[in-house]
């Protein structure tokens, strides 16, 4: 069964920095790629970032494009999101999600249970 656990959130002024982690198991991680989609208060899931399965090929949504760095450990089964020079609309629940493939693109197949960003002095 597949099994996705994010950690590493919290609270954090604007112009700071975080590193979400997501441990995965259940499937052969390195044959697919994975992303980060992220939920902010009253709105939709919005796609932040992907990663092929390896780990050459990434993408960014334009609003975290040269701020946000994903990355992924195919030897520890595990997906990294770095976030640096947070602003407040980045505040929001953030997913590891598992992609259908090997490219990290929506749509995903499962996803986490999420780690809360906010961002705020």
């Amino acid at each position: 069964d597949v099994q996705l656990v994010e950690s590493g959130g919290g609270l954090v002024q604007p112009g700071g920095s975080l590193t979400l982690s997501c441990e995965a198991s259940g499937f052969d991680f390195s044959n697919y790629g994975m992303m980060w989609v992220r939920q902010a208060p009253g709105k939709g899931l919005d796609w932040v970032a992907g990663i092929s399965n390896d780990g050459i090929g990434t993408s960014y949504a334009d609003s975290v494009k040269g701020r946000f760095t994903i990355l992924r450990d195919n030897a520890k089964n595990s997906l990294f999101l770095q976030l640096n020079s947070l602003k407040a609309e980045d505040t929001a629940m953030y997913y590891c999600a598992k992609a259908l493939g090997r490219f990290g693109n929506l749509p995903y197949h499962r996803r986490g249970q999420g780690t809360q960003v906010t961002v705020s002095a």
